[in-house]
């Protein structure tokens, strides 16, 4: 079964993902498997470019986790989206040393619920798996994602609402 853990970055993808590699899933980062679709370096917004649809087309199914912000375009059969307080994501995404621009870029997204609606439309409401990982511990959202995937705990998505953060001043 190939399994997608997407989320705007900086809601803990990685670290989540590495908990699951721990317990024996196969984990694959999206970053390691991008490369040949690289269209251009967007410098303004300090982004690759890539052909997400041929990405997609092309992608070998797997047995195992894929991981990155833009796995929920996959044909994945369960998708699990992290979430995190658009206040709490800027914290984090100024400490790995994001520009000021592209802080702003992804708190905004996360507070428009981006990547969830991307996630709705490219899926349906079916075998979704929204989590807040703004206080839990990695430990806790990857024995979440380990029961979802076991089919032990339900899809479920839609609760978390950020909209009172949109006109938050970064």
């Amino acid at each position: 079964m190939m399994v997608s853990i997407t989320g705007t970055p900086g809601t803990g993808k990685t670290a989540v993902s590495s908990v699951l590699r721990a317990k024996g899933y196969n984990v694959l980062a999206q970053n390691d498997t991008i490369e040949k679709y690289i269209l251009e370096k967007d410098e303004e917004r300090d982004a690759i470019v890539i052909d997400e649809d041929l990405w997609a087309d092309e992608f070998p199914a797997v047995d195992g986790i894929i991981e990155g912000h833009i796995t929920h375009i996959l044909p994945s059969e369960r998708v699990i989206v992290l979430r995190c307080r658009p206040d709490v994501l800027e914290d984090r995404l100024r400490k790995r040393g994001y520009s000021a621009a592209k802080v702003k870029e992804n708190v905004l997204a996360e507070a428009l619920d981006t990547i969830l609606i991307e996630t709705v439309e490219c899926h349906g409401d079916e075998d979704i798996l929204e989590l807040d990982t703004t206080s839990a511990a990695v430990e806790d959202t990857a024995a979440m994602i380990d029961e979802f995937i076991k089919g032990l705990r339900p899809a479920h998505f839609g609760d978390t609402d950020w909209s009172e953060f949109l006109g938050y001043d970064l």
